[in-house]
């Protein structure tokens, strides 16, 4: 489960433009959309390109993407 809240905060801090990075991700700008709301999951590939483009550590992207423990309430999963 991606830990949505703390991916927008590092997509706000990085000043790039959502269009830019869906881009860069090969992602059509609603695929994109769709990925950092929590209606479809990131690939493997797709983390490791917006990890490079973001600066995201690894400890950091642990926290975002691979963590099975996130806060219901940082998230937007309506089934949680």
């Amino acid at each position: 489960m991606t830990n949505i809240v703390l991916l927008q905060k590092y997509i706000e801090k990085s000043g790039l433009k959502k269009g830019y990075i869906a881009e860069h991700m090969g992602l059509s700008k609603q695929g994109f959309h769709n990925k950092i709301n929590g209606k479809t999951d990131f690939s493997v590939k797709e983390i490791l390109i917006l990890c490079n483009l973001l600066n995201i550590s690894i400890t950091e992207r642990e926290k975002i993407f691979f963590t099975i423990d996130v806060d219901k309430k940082s998230t937007n999963d309506v089934s949680a």
